[in-house]
């Protein structure tokens, strides 16, 4: 994938990052745990070497929700900002949509389809996990 020099954050403004360097991976998931926190039917994620995300403001909070899986988000807006595994710290995942410019990055592939809801389609073609 392609290098990325881009900001985001939260809803708020309380939390600010900016992101340099390679995009490792861009995903819609379509766990069931995305669809209860987004309230949508699946969730968009671009992932990226820890060390290419440096932050600003607030701290982020995180939710443990699942033995491995850390969920952050803005304690004061609530916006959900990242993705982290515990078994792969020197990666993290940011919400694409938190992105000032969300159309910078885009989904190469669509992960955890099993739990993808009946009524939804997917039609681009993408690879499907």
């Amino acid at each position: 994938m392609s290098n990325i020099d881009a900001e985001g954050g939260c809803m708020c403004g309380a939390i600010r990052y900016r992101v340099k360097g390679p995009v490792l991976g861009a995903e819609y998931c379509h766990c069931g745990q995305c669809q209860t926190e987004s309230g949508a039917h699946a969730m968009t994620f671009a992932d990226f070497d820890s060390d290419n995300v440096t932050w600003s403001g607030k701290a982020i909070k995180e939710y443990t929700s699942s033995e491995f899986g850390r969920r952050g988000f803005c304690p004061d807006c609530g916006s959900s900002l990242t993705w982290r595994s515990t078994r792969h710290p020197e990666m993290i995942t940011v919400t694409i949509t938190s992105l000032d410019d969300p159309n910078l990055v885009a989904p190469t592939k669509h992960i955890y389809t099993a739990d993808k809801l009946d009524w939804f389609d997917i039609k681009d073609g993408l690879p499907q996990e």
